[in-house]
């Protein structure tokens, strides 16, 4: 049934808490790669799954985005061309262990949401469709028939298109994001919120503003050949582990990195790459040449002081800073930029910061002198208040020294999840330009809905008012993954129907409305044959490749069927079979869906032919390719004039920020070891500097609720040990989905509407036991 799976949940008591390494990778990433695969997926189905994980012929990592080397860049592929989470990832996917009818027999509703994520999670595969009637105890099975006949009732029984809310994981692939965003604007709404709202949409805003496109402007082969990489907010060696080679072949050839983060992670401080002898028997290489430990919400500040000493050393020395030529000639608003930069507070900013001045003008010198500069940041900028305005001075910063279309240089925004910005691409989004709406309407002759969706927060708000009634996830753990615990379990508890498309059991399964559904997927990984044959997908990396992906194993179960099957046969329920759109020729060929996808995103001309070649193509990006900034309100490339913003914390409480262990992904909890922090078999920890902890009263390893504070009340997560860490003063850290019940709904990022859970106000009480 569901062999090896843990038979009890964790028991926090259990945690260990020992010292953080000084290093990332090395022989314990290989050794644990193999462990888990071997595990999960038995010895043989480990060889043939990693072999192929991220080979031409073989399928995309369904973990994170980051990019494959390129034979037109003159790079070869690793014959292991994946990293330790990236094997995790594949071997969950591949598990031999199975949430069979038998399981769900044996376990009553009420016992799974007792349940915890990595709990849930290790029960294997889900293999049939299954339903959670209203007042059920149990999900029992039902047939796919009868599963997308109920879904199609519903969608047409409400009272609005409007109703019905559509939401999308990274992990989908280009053909069913395409399809989805179609069925979904073809039944009558732009209800599409998707992960990217959660995590990068403030990037796409500030870069649409500043460059003109929402996407970064840089290659892997530009990462190997900087002269400085700034990494800010970003915590490689966990999230995306690729990346520490990628930043070790750009050492071995002169580069510099900087490391801002309020954390010293591990990965950032030396790399021990498996691959070759010195990561195996020697020390491994350094990585950052500086580490900048900024207090969380600082980054604004730091970025301004950086400008204002560039635009003072211009004064000095015109013509050896700032790239005159290029901002005449290709920008638009330099001038109120340097002017609002003109008179800066360094006690302010050293405040703001948690930096000296000393160490601000060092790393603003090496900013200075630094011929070919990449910017690559995360989550830790992208989930503050001030977010926007954060990376639009760091895009300033790029303009005002010509680092954009340049080899070697440019601006690098690194996405999680595979295929989050494919998705996006293809259609994925609750605001989606008149162009693409048009397009649409042409190709397919229908007339789609241009009135605005709901993006992820406003669709829980949505749900939780009773304005959302049926709530459907083309894969992710929404209930995991979204902000502000209470209310989003109430959300999707006030709906009719909630549906999930999914490989695996999660905690979205047993938050559910009057009635659920579970629709079993293939996974990444699964051979998917069709009416005309084996088919495959196609995925677009973080640098905007996009290139083919091929299931080679046999799927999980008989019953599961493809995204794109679910989909074609739902919208045929749902639209009728005399629907313009052609769904059933779609599902049994998926060359058909990339023929219009060429008719209707842009760039993706010629697309079944250019996904062929060995490592697919590259998507436009007129500031990369000819420094063009057509996509901006100027027609130039924008400088952005922003006000100094920072948290203000009152006495006796710490900020806090949500972040990954590094035994799981997004919501996935693939262990309970997080090697690199010193933490073992068990989650609810806090990270709080020791000065910190005697300032506030609470001893090192204390059990301590976080409570946060905000305008509307107290939140409180309970149970969370006290670990004495050496994270920026005032700051504290946490490990999400445990911390997201103290991140406010109503606390967002100006403009892109992203949760804040980077800057979390709280205080720490002692635990009480009831």
């Amino acid at each position: 049934m569901h062999r090896d799976a843990p038979k009890h949940d964790v028991d926090e008591a259990d945690l260990k808490v020992g010292k953080p390494k000084s290093y990332a990778a090395g022989i314990p990433g290989v050794a644990v790669s193999l462990r888990r695969g071997v595990e999960q997926m038995g010895v043989t189905r480990t060889a043939l799954t990693l072999r192929l994980l991220n080979q031409r012929a073989g399928f995309d990592c369904p973990g994170c985005a980051w990019p494959e080397p390129r034979q037109a860049d003159g790079e070869k592929r690793k014959l292991a061309e994946f990293c330790e989470n990236g094997a995790k990832a594949v071997a969950e996917e591949a598990t031999r262990r199975r949430v069979d009818r038998e399981f769900f027999a044996a376990h009553p509703i009420e016992d799974l949401r007792d349940k915890t994520d990595y709990w849930l999670g290790q029960q294997g595969r889900i293999t049939e469709p299954f339903v959670l009637r209203e007042g059920a105890t149990h999900y029992e099975p039902i047939s796919w028939d009868d599963a997308l006949d109920l879904v199609a009732a519903e969608l047409r029984g409400l009272a609005s298109p409007h109703e019905g809310v559509f939401y999308t994981s990274g992990r989908t692939s280009n053909e069913a994001a395409f399809l989805y965003q179609l069925l979904v604007r073809s039944y009558g709404t732009n209800n599409l919120p998707d992960c990217s709202n959660m995590c990068h949409e403030s990037s796409g805003s500030a870069l649409s503003t500043g460059i003109g496109i929402g996407k970064g402007s840089v290659s892997l082969a530009d990462i190997h050949h900087a002269d400085l990489i700034v990494v800010v907010g970003q915590n490689p060696g966990t999230n995306h582990p690729r990346m520490l080679s990628a930043l070790e072949t750009a050492k071995g050839k002169g580069a510099k990195v900087i490391a801002v983060n309020p954390l010293p992670e591990a990965g950032l401080m030396r790399f021990k790459n498996p691959q070759n002898v010195r990561g195996v028997v020697g020390e491994g290489t350094p990585l950052a040449d500086e580490f900048a430990q900024i207090r969380l919400g600082g980054d604004l500040a730091l970025f301004q002081a950086v400008g204002h000493l560039l635009l003072q050393w211009e004064d000095e020395a015109p013509g050896t800073i700032v790239d005159e030529d290029f901002v005449k000639s290709s920008t638009y608003g330099f001038e109120d930029w340097a002017k609002n930069l003109l008179e800066l507070d360094w006690a302010e900013t050293e405040k703001a910061t948690g930096l000296q001045r000393a160490q601000i003008e060092h790393v603003a010198r090496m900013i200075a002198t630094s011929e070919r500069t990449i910017y690559c940041w995360a989550m830790g900028l992208t989930q503050h208040k001030h977010a926007v305005p954060t990376i639009s001075e760091i895009t300033n910063l790029a303009l005002a020294r010509g680092m954009i279309g340049k080899p070697g240089a440019g601006l690098c925004p690194v996405r999680g999840h595979s295929n989050v910005q494919g998705d996006r691409t293809m259609g994925v989004w609750e605001k989606m330009p008149e162009p693409f709406m048009d397009a649409l309407d042409r190709e397919f002759g229908i007339t789609v809905p241009r009135e605005h969706g709901w993006d992820t927060v406003d669709a829980i708000r949505g749900m939780r008012d009773g304005r959302g009634k049926v709530f459907f996830a083309m894969g992710g753990n929404f209930a995991s993954a979204t902000p502000d615990t209470e209310a989003t379990d109430k959300a999707l508890s006030s709906c009719s129907l909630t549906v999930h498309v999914s490989t695996k059991l999660n905690r979205s399964h047993v938050v559910h409305g009057t009635t659920a559904l579970i629709l079993p997927t293939m996974g990444r990984t699964e051979k998917d044959v069709q009416e005309s044959g084996p088919q495959f997908v196609t995925v677009e990396d973080s640098m905007s490749q996009v290139h083919a992906s091929r299931g080679r194993v046999k799927p999980a179960s008989e019953e599961l069927i493809s995204e794109v099957a679910i989909i074609c046969r739902l919208a045929e329920r749902l639209l009728g079979s005399d629907h313009a759109v052609p769904w059933r020729s779609f599902e049994k060929n998926y060359d058909l869906i990339r023929d219009r996808i060429a008719a209707v995103v842009p760039g993706c001309e010629d697309y079944n032919r250019r996904v062929r070649e060995p490592d697919g193509f590259t998507l436009p990006h007129a500031p990369r390719d000819s420094r063009e900034f057509t996509g901006t309100a100027t027609g130039k490339g924008t400088f952005t004039v922003s006000e100094l913003e920072y948290p203000q914390v009152p006495e006796g409480r710490l900020l806090l920020q949500t972040m990954r262990s590094h035994d799981q992904y997004n919501t996935t909890i693939y262990g309970l070891s997080d090697r690199y922090r010193g933490i073992e078999d068990g989650r609810r920890v806090v990270f709080v500097n020791p000065e910190d902890l005697v300032e506030l009263g609470i001893a090192d390893g204390e059990i301590v609720d976080l409570v946060s504070e905000w305008r509307d009340g107290d939140r409180r997560a309970p149970r969370f040990r006290a670990v004495s860490y050496p994270t920026a003063r005032g700051c504290a850290a946490a490990y999400f989905p445990e911390a997201n019940a103290l991140v406010p709904l109503d606390s967002v990022a100006e403009k892109s509407n992203t949760p804040v859970s980077k800057a979390v106000v709280i205080r720490l009480e002692p635990h009480h036991h009831s």
